[in-house]
């Protein structure tokens, strides 16, 4: 009793392959958006230590993501390049985690500003999308021919075309997100000749979250939360989010 704990993001899924019919917080699922919630047992893990509530909340979903990308099917290991898209919350946990693994990490973004707070985090290189909108050649360039060992794919569409050209022969591509075109565009060619690997991630099961935060626990790592809101403030919170947060925004149940 009295425990900070936080909720898994399918309940019942333990551990292992995704059982069919479980269902996601929120989708279709009761969510987390509330005051008071009510979960079962074997659907909750205990919160890192030194972490905030709203540090903490960020871990089951973003931050369960990025791991189980580049660590728990990634296996990512010390001198690996990772190619990051975007400054949220999975791409910016992708570079504290890539950092604390001794892989080094390319992040692009649309903003110069948030380029430099990624570098500040700990990103390697980064690349502005208006001057690279054909990054794939400069991922090469950094990497001396060779290619990324991962790419966290999180735009879709023809995006996905760049993001197998920038991965080195027998690469993985982690299928995140979008953010426009749900269809992915490319020719198949790069996929065959690269013997690349293709997996998508939908966050991940419980297990994988109690080893993602004795992870933090242990690096003592603090997600970037840009910014909190009181729980009156929904519609600021969702403002933020559509306007591209630097990390996560974070909606406090306040009492």
């Amino acid at each position: 009793a009295g425990q900070r704990v936080l909720s898994t993001f399918w309940g019942g899924w333990l551990d292992g392959p995704w059982p069919q019919g479980t269902l996601a917080l929120g989708a279709p699922g009761p969510g987390m958006l509330a005051e008071y919630v009510l979960l079962q047992e074997d659907w909750a893990v205990a919160a890192p230590l030194h972490l905030t509530d709203a540090q903490a909340s960020t871990l089951p979903c973003a931050g369960l993501t990025a791991w189980m990308a580049l660590v728990e099917h990634g296996h990512l290991h010390a001198g690996q390049t990772v190619v990051l898209q975007g400054t949220g919350g999975v791409a910016l946990f992708g570079v504290q985690l890539a950092a604390a693994h001794g892989a080094r990490t390319i992040i692009l973004s649309g903003d110069a500003g948030k380029l430099e707070r990624a570098r500040a985090l700990g990103a390697t290189h980064g690349l502005l999308r208006s001057q690279h909108p054909e990054w794939q050649h400069e991922v090469r360039a950094l990497t001396e021919g060779r290619g990324a060992d991962h790419v966290l794919e999180l735009v879709g569409g023809e995006n996905i075309g760049r993001s197998l050209q920038a991965l080195r022969q027998g690469g993985r591509l982690s299928v995140i997100g979008l953010l426009g075109d749900a269809q992915l565009q490319t020719s198949i060619f790069p996929l065959l000749l690269g013997r690349h690997t293709i997996q998508g991630i939908g966050v991940g099961h419980r297990r994988a979250l109690e080893d993602l935060v004795r992870a933090v626990d242990h690096l003592r790592l603090v997600p970037v939360v840009e910014q909190e809101y009181g729980f009156a403030q929904l519609p600021e919170a969702l403002a933020h989010l559509e306007r591209g947060p630097f990390g996560k925004v974070v909606v406090r149940a306040d009492r």
